[in-house]
């Protein structure tokens, strides 16, 4: 294993935000499998990296208040177990609305749509779950549409505007537009909402 691939992968891993998780495959662009492998089992015994459950890893987030690393990002987890099986996901409705902040129920089971099979991870007291759902809300959208989605779906037609304001408020620009574009031939009354949301500035 040569030192330069260490690098290049340390490298990638220190421009990542707090918090990324990651697979071995994110890195095999530059660096062969199993030395990609090898590299990161390195940066584990280093303390570099955390080993969140087997074959996922993440950058975790070091709170200097409370003077420990914070518990792994769920979701993060989540996208990186989906790259891992080349899986389209989208969170269920319950797990949306907790990923958007649209619900103060405190949760330690998260549940995604997935074009995979059915799996079961645990994480400390956490359980991620993914069900099978063939659907067109899982094809062609990007993960932050499909997100939307299921929340305006569980909060159904008679959505508040706070909510949608809330959901307004994290989508970029970019994401904005993407939601109008991708969502152009769903239920007709969610794409109503989201038009009155992108458009009317609630």
């Amino acid at each position: 294993m040569e030192n330069s691939q260490m690098t290049f992968i340390r490298n990638k891993i220190n421009a990542m935000p707090q918090g990324s998780a990651f697979v071995v495959s994110d890195f095999t662009e530059e660096v062969e499998y199993e030395n990609a492998k090898k590299c990161l089992l390195r940066l584990e015994q280093e303390g570099f990296i955390r080993r969140v459950i087997r074959g996922i890893y993440d950058k975790p987030y070091f709170s200097k208040v409370l003077n420990e690393y914070s518990a792994p990002n769920i979701e993060e987890v989540a996208k990186a177990i989906a790259r891992n099986y080349n899986w389209q996901i989208a969170p269920s409705g319950l797990t949306a609305l907790n990923l958007l902040g649209l619900s103060t129920q405190v949760t330690n089971s998260y549940e995604y749509y997935s074009s995979g099979q059915y799996k079961t991870y645990g994480i400390g007291n956490i359980v991620i779950s993914f069900k099978h759902k063939s659907s067109k809300e899982l094809l062609n959208m990007s993960y932050k549409t499909s997100l939307v989605i299921q929340a305006i779906k569980e909060l159904g037609p008679n959505i508040d505007t706070q909510s949608l304001s809330k959901i307004k408020k994290s989508l970029s620009q970019k994401e904005m537009r993407n939601l109008l574009n991708e969502t152009n031939n769903s239920i007709k009354w969610i794409y109503e909402i989201i038009k009155t949301m992108c458009y009317e500035g609630a």
